[in-house]
Order: C-alpha cells, then sequence, then structure tokens
C-alpha cells in the first residue's frame, strides 16, 4: 500500500491588530506560516492541518517557533479557520485565531481577507466573534496578490511521513513507540519521554511508557506510567476508544501529539508544546515503510523540533523554553536484537540521526548490524540515497558500525564524503529501561540524553581525503545502546 500523499505550502498575511490600550493599540501585524496536511485535500471533505510559522506584532511580539492548526472546509462546513499559539515579548502566551467563509457572491475578498482576534492561552477558545470571553485583540489581515507567485511555488504534495501508519494494524505482534528527546538550552537537563502501543502476541494490548530527565551533575530520573488496558474497538491508541483527530498515542497517563506533549506519573508531570519548521528527516529507506521490507520502521517527521512549557520534577517546577531535539515514530514487529541510536543537534543549521540495528529475526540475527545515517547540512541530507549507509552500492560501501557500552563508533563514505562519528554514553549520565516485545522477549535499553558525541566529516580532494568539518558536542547528544 502506497503512503497517503498529503500537502503542504506556505502562506504570508499582513494588516493590523487593534490591542486593548493596556497592550499599546493598533500594531502591525505579519503572519508567515507553513501548513502541513497529513493527508490530500479533500474541498468536499474536512482536513485538519498542523500550522508552524512566525507572528510578528509591531514592536509586541516576535515568536519564530508559533505553531497551532488550521481546519480546511470550505465546501463541507464553508470556513477555513485558524488557530496559532505564540509568546509575546512579555513572556505571556496568545492564540490568534482567524475565521474566513468562502462564498461564491464574493470569492476574491472572502478567501483574501481573514477576521482575527487575540486572547490569552489560558482562556477557552470561543471562535472569532465570540462573546464568551473578551478578547485581548481584534484586526484584519489579508493574503496580497503579489504574494501569489511565491504561494503557487511553496505547494508540495509529499508523501505523508507518519510511517507508523504503515505497520499500525489491529493485530497481534505489533509495537508502536512515540519518542520525544530534547534538551534545555539554559540549563543543560536532557528530556526523554517515550511512549508504547504494545499488541502482545498473547494478552490484550495495552499501552504505558517513562518519562526521564538528566541534570548536569544530578543522578538522572526516570519513572513510567502504565500499563493501561487499551480498549476495544477500532485500531487506535486513543484511550476512550475513540480515535483521536490528531494521529498519536493517547492514554489516560498520556499524550503525544505533532505538537503537544503532556501526561503524569508518580515523580513527573509534563505539559508541552512542540514546533517544526523542518522537512522530516528519512533515516530508514522510503522502501521500508512504504512496502514493509523490513520488520520494522523509522523517520523523524520533526528533526530540528522546538519544545517550550514545563516539566514538574516532584516540587520543582522546570521550565522549558525553546529547547531542541526532535520526535518520531517507531513501529514494527518489536525492538532490534541489538541496536544504537543517535540524535545530535550539532550546530544550529546541522543535525545527525543515526541507526544501526540487529534484526530481531532468527535468520538474520547473525548478520552485520545494519546503518542508517542522515546528515542534514543547511536543508540537504546526505548520503544522497537514502539506501546508501545501509547497503552501499551493489553491497560495496556500506556504513559500519557495532552497538557496545559505553562508546560506540560508526564508519562510512558515500557520494565523495568519508565519515566518523564516535558516541560516548557517561555511566554516570545513563539509564538502564528493561523493553518487552510483543512475543515476550526483553531486552535492556540504555539511555543518556547527556551523551557526548564527535563527528568528523572528510571529502576526497585531489585522490586523498581531506577535513571538511568537524564536531565535538558534550553533553547535549541522545544516544542509546539496546543489547540482549
Amino acid at each position: 500500500m502506497a503512503a497517503r500523499r498529503g500537502a503542504r505550502f506556505a502562506e504570508t498575511m499582513t494588516g493590523r491588530l487593534r490591542l486593548d490600550t493596556a497592550r499599546g493599540g493598533s500594531r502591525p501585524v505579519t503572519l508567515d506560516l507553513r501548513v502541513d496536511a497529513p493527508g490530500p485535500l479533500r474541498l468536499h471533505g474536512v482536513t485538519t492541518a498542523v500550522v508552524t510559522g512566525r507572528v510578528r506584532i509591531g514592536g509586541w511580539a516576535d515568536d519564530l517557533h508559533a505553531s497551532g492548526s488550521m481546519l480546511i472546509a470550505p465546501l463541507s462546513r464553508g470556513r477555513i479557520d485558524y488557530h496559532a499559539r505564540f509568546t509575546a515579548l512579555d513572556g505571556l502566551e496568545y492564540v490568534l485565531e482567524g475565521h474566513k467563509s468562502p462564498t461564491w457572491r464574493s470569492p476574491l475578498r472572502s478567501m483574501t481577507v481573514l477576521p482575527i482576534r487575540l486572547r490569552p492561552a489560558g482562556e477557552t477558545a470561543g471562535g472569532v466573534g465570540s462573546g464568551s470571553h473578551r478578547p485581548v485583540g481584534e484586526g484584519r489581515l489579508r493574503f496580497r496578490l503579489r504574494t501569489l507567485p511565491s504561494f503557487t511555488a511553496s505547494w508540495r504534495f509529499p508523501a505523508s511521513a507518519d510511517c507508523a501508519e504503515t505497520l499500525t494494524a489491529a493485530r497481534q505482534d505489533r509495537l508502536n513507540v512515540w519518542y520525544s528527546t530534547f534538551t534545555d538550552p539554559k540549563t543543560g537537563t536532557g528530556f526523554w519521554l517515550h511512549h508504547e502501543l504494545v499488541r502482545p502476541v498473547n494478552g490484550t494490548p495495552y499501552t504505558h511508557g517513562w518519562a526521564a530527565v538528566y541534570r548536569p551533575d544530578e543522578p538522572p530520573v526516570i519513572d513510567r506510567f502504565g500499563p493501561d488496558v487499551l480498549p476495544e474497538g477500532p485500531a487506535s491508541s486513543a484511550g476512550d476508544g475513540a480515535p483521536p483527530e490528531s494521529p498519536g498515542f493517547y492514554s489516560p497517563s498520556a499524550v503525544a501529539t505533532a505538537h503537544e506533549l503532556r501526561g503524569k506519573t508518580e515523580q513527573l508531570a509534563w505539559d508541552l508544546r512542540v514546533a517544526a519548521d523542518s522537512a522530516p528527516l528519512r533515516t530508514f529507506p522510503r522502501l521500508a515503510w512504504k512496502r514493509r521490507v523490513l520488520p520494522a520502521v523509522h523517520v523523524v517527521p520533526q528533526a530540528q523540533a522546538r519544545y517550550r512549557g514545563s516539566v514538574r520534577l516532584g516540587g520543582q517546577t522546570l521550565l522549558v523554553a525553546d529547547a531542541l531535539g526532535a520526535s518520531a515514530p517507531i513501529a514494527g514487529r518489536g525492538n532490534a536484537h541489538r541496536w544504537a541510536w543517535l540524535h545530535a543537534d550539532l550546530d544550529d543549521d546541522t543535525v545527525l540521526e543515526v541507526v544501526a540495528a540487529v534484526s530481531g529475526l532468527p535468520l538474520l540475527r547473525h548478520l552485520p548490524p545494519l546503518v542508517f545515517l542522515r546528515l542534514r547540512r543547511a536543508g540537504r541530507d546526505w548520503p544522497r540515497g537514502d539506501w546508501r549507509s545501509s547497503l552501499g552500492v551493489m553491497g560495496i560501501g556500506r556504513f559500519r558500525g557495532t552497538p557496545r557500552l559505553p562508546t560506540w563508533t560508526v564508519r562510512g563514505h558515500a557520494g565523495g564524503r568519508r565519515i566518523e562519528v564516535r558516541v560516548h554514553l557517561p555511566e554516570e549520565s545513563r539509564t538502564a529501561v528493561g523493553y518487552t516485545d510483543p512475543d515476550g522477549s526483553r531486552a535492556t535499553c540504555h539511555n543518556s540524553e547527556r551523551a557526548d558525541v564527535r563527528v568528523c566529516l572528510e571529502r576526497r580532494r585531489d585522490g586523498e581525503w581531506q577535513p571538511e568539518q568537524a564536531w565535538d558536542v558534550r553533553g547535549t547528544a541522545h544516544a542509546e545502546v539496546g543489547l540482549r
């Protein structure tokens, strides 16, 4: 089954917002949005898309990581709704809501003019024009026709990045994972949120997971939630048995979607928002999640995501502001026989994702690890072919690496470049977590959200390898090793 093709486009609107007198009166507004629809746009149906981008309100707000949603139903409901959450310069969060009703009587005006209102983030949405809450400000934005060429050129129709849906069938022996890892830039604290939907070979499907906090100079704290039995009904991870509008993980203890993370355990509680404006980073070849040629699939839809909110640890509240990391799903028959994983933001414009794994299938577990490596610099991914690191060219030039503690290394070359990645998981900054597969077999995952990584990238010139760039990241890389 081929992956569904969604829609992606960028949109810019400008106008003015009349703030209340306490906040400075009339201000110019610019809204730069990227809209990602998980499936095809249906004019006669309803599409809910993810919105990320920038909200600028002259002298009052300039948030590069605004996030929210867009309801697109021009014919079925006669409306297109905008909902963007952002942080103003005063440090408080607000929600900008907009609503337009396309009509054949005035097609140009109804599609290019957007009435908006602004409200504090803590209030319940009442819709534009609602009197349930007095808004902070009201105004009107316009889509300028001179931006129509760039708007048209921005449209893309990529295959769905949610590879997890290719292996989420409501059948036994399936494991689905949603995880998020990120580091707070001010404190250096690393966070790991892990959510699982397990369909055992023998037994009732259930959801469970854990949260972990890795603070500098202190032992890591990890605590579990669940297990919670999955209700009978449609194939879903929704805790109430009803499929949610936003794909992701839902249980009585935790929720994990593309732009929301919340949950609690006995020691920890978290409430976070996620924004990402980068394209998905595909670690596994596209064929793996389109045609199910591997026992499991992995892709990073939010490779350079930003996290903000709070995490409560005991009686202490840890504020998270503009933390950098990634969220991703994994789906398959269970965990690998052995594996190593790395996510590292090497600098502001470079991210590295590595998976080295030995399959758990009996006939494959004695083979060397397959290495999946993707390096993104300035928006370009290397190696260019998503199969090069794992298979090479006709088996020659395959990247190599072996999962082991406390240090593991990956080496390989492709397209005139050679890379060496050395990952170290300090003993004092890692945790050991027991994993259980759908068939009941067990593995131990050694994870650190304060790992060290050194990357050396070389380029072949004049018949020899010459250094191109090197990175040395201490205490902010996210890594793990799984052993049995």
